[in-house]
């Protein structure tokens, strides 16, 4: 029985870490004026959560406290207590100019409205 007890810690222990490292999952909308970023984050609070934008990098950062007594009884452990993400986003943004317009975090869902910057100038066709 122990073996097997092993066996799914360890198992436990990798889908963690690639949670951790490789997901959250996250969809991404590009319109005309703003880039919408929806990032699935479930199982931490608003205050967990630190955004930090850079240029054209989204540095996600998410960290939870583990109750010690619990800790001790658990078999299995899949979900995150750390989050540590960066993403570059496909829109040009230069340093300095980082802005985000709005950043919800709801239901273990975190969108944020990011504006486009319209690079150019529109040309009328007579």
């Amino acid at each position: 029985m122990g073996l097997v007890k092993e066996m799914m810690k360890e198992i436990g222990n990798k889908s963690r870490e690639f949670y951790e490292f490789v997901l959250p999952p996250m969809d991404m909308h590009l319109s005309s004026d703003h880039l919408k970023v929806i990032i699935d984050i479930p199982g931490f609070s608003k205050k967990d959560i630190k955004l930090t934008l850079t240029g054209d990098i989204l540095s996600i950062q998410a960290c939870k406290e583990v109750n010690d007594k619990e800790h001790q009884s658990l078999v299995c452990k899949q979900r995150p207590n750390i989050i540590d993400k960066k993403i570059r986003l496909p829109i040009d943004i230069k340093h300095g100019e980082e802005k985000i317009d709005s950043a919800k975090y709801e239901d273990g869902v975190l969108t944020l409205i990011i504006p486009v910057v319209k690079k150019g100038k529109d040309i009328p066709i007579e």
